[in-house]
């Protein structure tokens, strides 16, 4: 890591702690999150106030090292993607986890990346905005360690590219981008019309082809096997590109996909591309894995499948305060649409908290969300009083992160360890 990224990385740590951040103790305030860091508070009896989400320090470590080993396993180059978590510390620790770089989708996310010292970018979207575009061309001219490759989708946003960077000294890598089918979201519908793409690269020298890529998440009604097809246009395409020696001015030849959901699909078919001109660089870019969830990636993730492989453990847990208990039926705690998840499912109810003493929340479920209310279910046989703790489960990292500006890293026992800063 460079001496300006170590740097970054300390800001952050002498970040003072005030009102900006929800959760943290009152008493805090004025403190750095180093010197508060450092103070090991208990996250339940230091008074941290509800709501307050909470990230596992242990399964934190442990999704990073199974996804470590998982992508040396299959020969996969691994580039998860940041936009789930906008987490600099989370960042730097999949890249000291064995991370080729990390994947981002906009300009924004690539700032935040560069400004603590990430050096290796996948830009998994078609960029046409020229002040965006000028500014990562300064950025590649200043350094000559940093590498961004960004998706290509259309001739004419090759055009804008092109303009855009022209008087750059260096050429920005590009990928081909494989829609996923008819109806799918971005990139080039048939492979025909890729070529077509390519060409324009080929005719426009601010820009460098080093590849194809595309998300195999968005193949329609998916299933392995749809997957799998599209996967295998995916190769083949890349080996087609190589026999016309499209890629002629590359180093290597990049071939990318992988989302959260079928990452077991593309190990299985990345084993076969075949040997190409020159060494091929076959990047995974799942994120959703550095946290998990007790939802939407608990049901989908590829490790359902292959169980030997290992599991993903949830790492995030919301904790609330019962604020009202107006029937025996029904319940409200004290965060709501502002702190959790809940475009893909509402949040569980996992545990309550009494008196120091955790027990399963056995009869309750959430059943709805207002701003700053979660609407508790009651059968007769939960326990619930105002003032208890309950601990909720989230689904979809990617909207749990994002409303939580700085998240307690703590043990099993409750200890903060650490607090995670995100930049959304």
């Amino acid at each position: 890591m460079s001496t300006e990224a170590l740097e970054a990385l300390a800001r952050l740590a002498r970040e003072r702690v005030d009102h900006r951040f929800k959760g943290l103790p009152p008493d805090a305030d004025g403190l750095t999150v180093g010197e508060l860091a450092a103070q090991r508070r208990n996250l339940f009896t230091d008074g941290f106030a509800t709501p307050v989400l909470a990230l596992s320090a242990e399964r934190l470590e442990h999704n990073l090292a199974l996804m470590e080993t998982y992508a040396t396993r299959h020969g996969l180059s691994f580039a998860p993607h940041g936009k789930t978590s906008m987490a600099p510390q989370l960042f730097r620790r999949q890249l000291d986890r064995g991370a080729w770089g990390i994947t981002l989708a906009v300009p924004h996310q690539v700032r935040v990346a560069r400004a603590y010292g990430v050096q290796r970018i996948f830009l998994a979207n078609e960029l046409v905005d020229p002040a965006a575009l000028r500014w990562i061309s300064a950025q590649l001219d200043a350094d000559p360690g940093f590498r961004l490759v960004a998706y290509v989708d259309s001739v004419r946003g090759v055009e804008l590219m092109d303009t855009a960077l022209r008087g750059a000294r260096r050429p920005l890598d590009v990928v081909v981008e494989l829609a996923a089918g008819e109806g799918a979201r971005t990139g080039v519908r048939t492979e025909t019309q890729c070529a077509a793409v390519a060409d324009a690269v080929a005719g426009a020298p601010t820009l460098r082809l080093v590849g194809v890529a595309g998300y195999e998440g968005e193949v329609p009604r998916a299933d392995p096997e749809r997957v799998r097809t599209w996967l295998h246009r995916l190769v083949a395409l890349a080996a087609d590109f190589d026999e016309a020696g499209r890629f002629a001015d590359a180093e290597e030849i990049v071939v990318s996909a992988g989302g959260s959901a079928w990452f077991d699909t593309v190990a299985e078919v990345f084993a076969t591309i075949p040997g190409l001109s020159l060494p091929v660089l076959k990047l995974l870019r799942s994120g959703a894995y550095v946290s998990h969830d007790d939802g939407h990636y608990r049901k989908l993730t590829p490790f359902n499948r292959v169980p030997e492989e290992g599991a993903l453990e949830p790492a995030f847990r919301l904790w609330t305060q019962v604020v009202s208990r107006p029937a025996p039926d029904q319940a409200f705690v004290n965060a709501g649409k502002r702190d959790a998840a809940y475009d893909l499912d509402l949040p569980f109810a996992q545990v309550i908290r009494r008196e120091g003493t955790e027990r399963p929340a056995t009869g309750v479920s959430v059943t709805a969300l207002s701003d700053q209310h979660a609407w508790l279910r009651t059968d007769a046989e939960a326990d619930v009083e105002v003032g208890d703790w309950v601990g909720l489960g989230l689904s979809h990292p990617c909207t749990s992160f994002d409303k939580w500006p700085l998240i307690p890293l703590a043990e099993a026992d409750g200890t903060v360890v650490d607090y995670i800063r995100t930049f959304f």
